[in-house]
């Protein structure tokens, strides 16, 4: 018996001491871009395929996947509008840019099988969007091209705000 209240009282213990351990991570602080930051990082990327010749669609979206910003050119196909979205929400919730998203997840490779989950777009043209530790989102491009080109068009994005977010 005596036994039993040893260990009863090293559990209430533990727990006790737990307790602030506990609190202290009951929440968290993140960044977020701004409405106006997510805006300049999407002309910045729609202006450098213009520059290409391309018609395309750049999407924002934040940490979460949520779309912040999406804008379409004239002629862009249908199409560029749900790629850049998915491009864009691959790349923050796998914390991984398309192109390498791609090559990671190939026919035959251990992790092949996600891109059977809906909205996953392993084509290049997704960029993540991290600065001073903090991931803010990320920027998909979608009408060019390939695949490397719209990458082209989101780094230009990403370079456009990159010193904003590290203030």
């Amino acid at each position: 018996m005596k036994k039993f209240y040893n260990i009863l009282f090293l559990i209430v213990l533990s727990l006790s001491l737990n307790e602030s351990v506990i609190a202290a991570d009951a929440s968290y602080s993140i960044k977020l871009m701004t409405p106006e930051t997510a805006l300049k990082a999407a002309l910045a990327g729609l202006k450098e395929c213009r520059d290409n010749g391309f018609q395309v669609t750049v999407a924002v979206v934040d940490r979460t996947g949520q779309t912040q910003i999406l804008i379409r050119d004239r002629y862009a196909g249908m199409h560029t509008v749900g790629a850049a979205t998915d491009k864009a929400w691959t790349a923050v919730s796998f914390k991984l840019n398309t192109s390498q998203f791609s090559d990671n997840t190939q026919y035959n490779k251990d992790s092949s099988g996600v891109r059977h989950i809906p909205r996953v777009l392993a084509l290049g043209g997704g960029i993540v969007v991290e600065a001073g530790g903090n991931l803010f989102g990320a920027i998909g491009v979608s009408g060019a091209p390939s695949g490397i080109q719209d990458d082209k068009c989101a780094k230009a994005a990403v370079a456009s705000i990159i010193e904003d977010l590290e203030m």
